[in-house]
């Protein structure tokens, strides 16, 4: 059966966490830089045990006035450690509940810096060596972190989205460009099929570009996050797609 996994950022002071934790299967929570606390933390981390989710570590930049969503110049030393202290922070609390740490996924401008920097890259995917090789590091399909994360011998998990469109390189189009969002239902449905199914996406430009699907980025902060989850997930299973976390 084929397989893929449903995740969402969690912890970050949504509504809608309670509503979504059951519909998906790896939940990447707020760890102290963009969003989160020790509380948030410790509730979303009891959350997801009592809905079987595996539970990741999502550092973001500590910029909390802009949701860790603009770019920041840090030299790769220090996105390291900035990276590793909020593994740990989660980590910790984790320990505390006797809960296994699944996995890892960089939040935001971070993430998407990442993508494009080899450097960058290679400083995230050694504090998560650095905390436990055992860790997947979930990445954009196709980015340097995928690449990086696997020269230092950590498994991966390649992301795609829901409700991105993409560009000619495979690259999500920026935000703040016209057209980044997908606010259509069907045409976020067809978009998921055709990855999971066909391990392709249209890009905006309608180049066919190849992209490998082994876990979908759920939204948590739309309008409609939880009729939005519901739908996909539903869709996926009655396809015959099974959801599993890597």
């Amino acid at each position: 059966m084929q397989r893929i996994d449903l995740n969402c950022d969690m912890g970050e002071g949504m509504p809608d966490d309670e509503a979504l934790m059951p519909l998906i299967s790896s939940a990447n929570i707020a760890c102290g830089g963009h969003a989160g606390d020790e509380d948030t933390m410790r509730r979303t981390v009891e959350l997801a045990m009592r809905h079987g989710v595996f539970v990741g570590a999502h550092p973001g930049f500590e910029d909390r006035e802009n949701f860790g969503r603009v770019e920041m110049s840090l030299l790769p030393s220090e996105v390291f450690a900035l990276v590793l202290r909020q593994i740990e922070s989660l980590a910790s609390v984790c320990r505390s509940l006797r809960v296994t740490l699944h996995h890892v996924k960089p939040h935001g401008a971070l993430y998407n810096m990442a993508a494009r920097d080899p450097a960058l890259s290679h400083a995230i995917a050694s504090a998560v060596v650095e905390v436990d090789l055992a860790l997947v590091l979930y990445g954009l399909s196709g980015s340097h972190l995928i690449t990086e994360a696997r020269r230092l011998g950590l498994r991966t998990a390649s992301e795609v989205f829901a409700d991105r469109t993409y560009q000619d390189d495979g690259s999500l189009t920026p935000r703040n460009a016209p057209g980044a969002l997908i606010e259509d239902e069907t045409q976020s449905l067809a978009q998921v099929l055709r990855m999971v199914r066909e391990g392709t996406v249209v890009s905006q430009s309608g180049a066919v570009v190849r992209i490998a699907a082994d876990t979908l980025c759920l939204h948590g902060d739309g309008a409609h996050a939880v009729s939005f989850a519901k739908t996909i997930r539903n869709r996926l299973i009655h396809e015959g797609i099974g959801i599993q976390a890597p």
